[in-house]
Parts: C-alpha cells; sequence; structure tokens
C-alpha cells in the first residue's frame, strides 16, 4: 500500500481527478441556473432533499463525539450551502462568486492557526495574503463590482465551510458518504423551513422551471452530491490527500470557462488578472498544507 501511494497515478486516477474536477466544475455553473428560475433556499432544499434520499442509508451509528458532529452539520449544511446558493441567486456572472467559494483553502489555514493552534507555514501566509489580494483586485473592477455582494457573501459561505474543516480535523473519522449524508438530512429540513419562512412563489417557480433546471439539480444531488464524492473518498483510500486534492483546484476553470462561453459572463483583463492570482494564492497555499503534512507525517 505505502508503494502504491507514491507510484505515479494510474489512468483510472487521473480519470477520477478529471471527473470529479469536471463534475464540481459543471456544479457552479448549474448552481447559477437553477437560481435563475428558484429561489435559493428552495434550490438548496431540493439539493438535498434528492442527496438524503440516496444518501440516508450510509447514516446509521455509531455518531462519536456528536456534538462536534452536530456543529458540522449545521455550519457544513445549511449555513455553507444556503449562504454559496445565496451568492449564486444574487450574482450577475458565475466567475467572481466561485474564485470567492474557493477562499475556503487558505481560511482553513487561518482557522486552524487561530483556534487549534497549528503551524501556519510560511508558503500558507504567503498564499492566503495573495488569494485576498486576488479577489479584492477582482472586485475592484468596474463590472465585477456589481456583484460585490454575491462575492461578499460568497466568502462567507467559504469561511463556514473552512470551519466545517477545521472543526473535522478534531473529529473521530467519519466516512465521507455518511458525512455527507448527515449533511444533507441537516440541510434538507433547514433550508426548505428557511425557503418557506423567507422565500415566496415557489410553488410557480416549480411549475415554469423548464427541464434544464431539474437537470441541475439532480447533478447537484446525485452527481456530486454523491458520485463524485464516492470518487473522491476512493481516491484518499489510494493515495495521500494532499497528493489529490490540488488537482481538483482546477474545477473553478471549468466553472469560469462554462461562464465564459456560455452563460455571458464578462471577463475583463483586471478579473482574468485577479482570478489568476487568487486561485494561485489557493493552489499555494494547498501545497504548503500538503509539504506540511508530508514533513508531519515522516516525523
Amino acid at each position: 500500500m505505502t508503494s502504491q501511494r507514491h507510484s505515479p497515478l494510474s489512468l483510472l486516477e487521473i480519470a477520477a481527478i478529471v471527473a470529479v474536477m469536471l463534475i464540481w466544475g459543471v456544479n457552479n455553473a448549474a448552481a447559477k441556473v437553477a437560481t435563475e428560475f428558484m429561489p435559493p433556499l428552495m434550490v438548496g432544499a431540493l439539493r438535498f432533499g434528492i442527496a438524503a434520499a440516496c444518501l440516508v442509508w450510509f447514516v446509521r451509528p455509531p455518531f462519536p463525539n456528536w456534538k462536534s458532529l452536530l456543529i458540522i452539520a449545521v455550519v457544513g449544511g445549511p449555513i455553507h450551502y444556503g449562504l454559496i446558493y445565496l451568492a449564486y441567486w444574487l450574482a450577475n456572472d458565475v466567475s467572481p462568486v466561485t474564485v470567492a467559494t474557493q477562499l475556503w483553502i487558505p481560511l482553513t489555514s487561518l482557522f486552524a492557526f487561530l483556534m487549534l493552534g497549528e503551524r501556519l507555514s510560511r508558503g500558507a501566509a504567503v498564499g492566503l495574503v495573495i488569494a485576498f489580494v486576488g479577489v479584492a483586485w477582482m472586485t475592484l473592477d468596474a463590472h465585477a463590482l456589481q456583484d460585490w455582494r454575491a462575492i461578499l457573501v460568497g466568502a462567507l459561505g467559504a469561511s463556514a465551510w473552512a470551519l466545517t474543516t477545521v472543526i473535522a480535523r478534531r473529529t473521530t473519522s467519519i466516512p465521507p458518504l455518511k458525512m455527507q449524508g448527515l449533511l444533507a438530512l441537516m440541510a434538507f429540513p433547514t433550508l426548505a423551513l428557511g425557503s418557506a419562512l423567507f422565500e415566496t412563489g415557489q410553488w410557480e417557480a416549480a411549475q415554469t422551471a423548464p427541464p434544464l433546471v431539474w437537470g441541475t439539480l439532480l447533478w447537484a444531488g446525485l452527481v456530486s452530491s454523491v458520485f463524485a464524492t464516492s470518487l473522491v473518498f476512493w481516491l484518499v483510500q489510494r493515495r495521500e490527500a494532499g497528493r489529490v486534492t490540488p488537482y481538483l483546484l482546477g474545477s473553478p476553470l471549468v466553472s469560469i470557462l462554462i461562464g465564459w462561453l456560455w452563460m455571458g459572463d464578462v471577463l475583463t483583463p483586471q478579473i482574468v488578472t485577479g482570478v489568476a492570482i487568487a486561485l494561485g494564492g489557493v493552489v499555494t497555499v494547498a501545497l504548503a498544507e500538503r509539504g506540511l503534512r508530508a514533513g508531519a507525517a515522516k516525523a
């Protein structure tokens, strides 16, 4: 197993990485399409209703550290995804929000340093600053500035996921499909209740939504939440997580390309430069974290 973890990636593993990258990239664009026709909390509720129906069978005892699991399920479920779908609903373009949501990676390093006392390497600190500078530069573009509220909400959603990740680091390991099931079972009723209380026109939206919208919901609930998660689980069982996850950072590029080619996104030179700086910072943090964890493992 050790030799396999350090051997070159097989063609099947490369195909799985590419599949996950494409699925998650398409899913970001799908979120924007769905929220064009339906209220954002309704979209989240429908997505996780579909996911919960598939994943409920994986949610069974034991539930160690149940208090931490409850926090993870609440913050990583309805809070995180509610903010993400709200961000896409507020946005005119897919690209800026997608980039803002990637801040969860540097924010995870920052929160782990502040909350858990984990070491923040020089590379991670530099990447953190670069990522935020890139998002700020992108947002200050005259066109992207119109989406400043969506970018801010997307960054808040990224913060919620970063907090979830930090808490999960100190929680007894839970199989990913079981964790996804817990998130779905928490997100579905909470977002449905939120939609009932704070949104209107749900029935009309459901009646008038074109087939494409229902396809995006099936994509999010089945292909992204279930299939892609299973692929990632399979990959990290075969390889060190730090060796796989940096490749998955290509998913925002897929979203940006879809937004530009088919959804009317405007990519000015300043937006493109900001995106490149921000994603460069995110990759820097991911690679620095990988090196740090590898060093800790060897020690």
